[in-house]
This record gives structure tokens, C-alpha cells and sequence, in this order.
């Protein structure tokens, strides 16, 4: 197979390219960790995150990049409000089986006035998408969380 690109073809990529306007500032790295970390004191009773932390003494590029990326960039988004954007957290990763991350979500939503009520009803949702085990796998992680949180009050 040929693998021939006609110069007017090129041309007219090249051109589209170079019109592609390109941002004003491009933010740090900084910005976006600043941001990430805002993210997660908002969620966690204005304290750093402790897995957080833990990651960032061995993996501190992967500490980096869930701070600036998922935290920085993605959960600091404002389409959502923080209590959506919790129980769309804990639904997924109880659909997807993770969890020990599930449960810190559920924690935060619990931080930011979701009701241990709300949610039960977020993993029964589980059922339909990702079927009763990981709704129930998921249930008993949340009970878990719930007895934690109490034995501390």
C-alpha cells in the first residue's frame, strides 16, 4: 500500500494547523496542583488527602499527576456541583469494583452533606449497571465506612 499524501493535501494541513489558535497563557503546573490540592481540602475537612500523601513519598509523579490532572483539571470543574459530582464517583468505582477508592468518595461525600441514605441508594443503582456482587461488595465496603465514622464520633 502507498502511502502517498498529495502536496495540496499537505498544504492544507499545515495551514489548518498553523490557523489552530493556540491559548493566550498556557496555566502551570503549579496553577494545577494549587488548584488540585484546593479540590481536595474542600473535601476532606480542609486537610490533605493521607493516600494522597502516602503516594506522594514513593510516586511522587503519580501524586503529581492525579493532584494537577483528575483533581486539578478534571474535579475542579464547575458543570457538576461537589455533591453530583461524589455520588457519580461512588456509583463508578462501585461499578467498576475499586473499593477502597469508593469508600474515600463515599467519605468525602459524607464531609460535604450527602446522606448515608443518598448514598444506599447511589450503590443500589450499581445493580442495574454492573449487577448485584459488586452492588453487594459495595455495600458492605460502605457499611464499613459508616461504622468507621461513627466508632470517631
Amino acid at each position: 500500500m502507498n502511502a502517498y499524501i498529495s502536496t495540496p493535501l499537505k498544504i492544507a494541513a499545515t495551514a489548518l494547523f498553523l490557523a489552530t489558535p493556540l491559548p493566550a497563557a498556557a496555566e502551570t503546573t503549579e496553577e494545577r496542583l494549587k488548584r488540585g490540592d484546593a479540590v481536595i481540602r474542600s473535601l476532606n475537612k480542609g486537610a490533605p488527602q493521607p493516600a494522597l500523601e502516602r503516594l506522594r513519598q514513593e510516586f511522587p509523579f503519580l501524586a503529581e499527576a492525579t493532584e494537577g490532572y483528575a483533581l486539578g483539571d478534571v474535579w475542579s470543574r464547575t458543570a457538576l456541583d461537589s455533591r453530583t459530582r461524589q455520588l457519580a464517583a461512588v456509583t463508578a468505582f462501585a461499578a467498576l469494583g475499586e473499593l477502597p477508592i469508593m469508600k474515600v468518595h463515599a467519605g468525602y461525600a459524607l464531609n460535604i452533606g450527602v446522606s448515608e441514605e443518598q448514598l444506599k441508594e447511589a450503590i443500589y443503582l450499581v445493580t442495574v449497571t454492573s449487577g448485584f456482587p459488586r452492588a453487594l461488595a459495595a455495600s458492605q465496603a460502605l457499611s464499613e465506612l459508616f461504622a468507621e465514622r461513627r466508632r470517631q464520633q
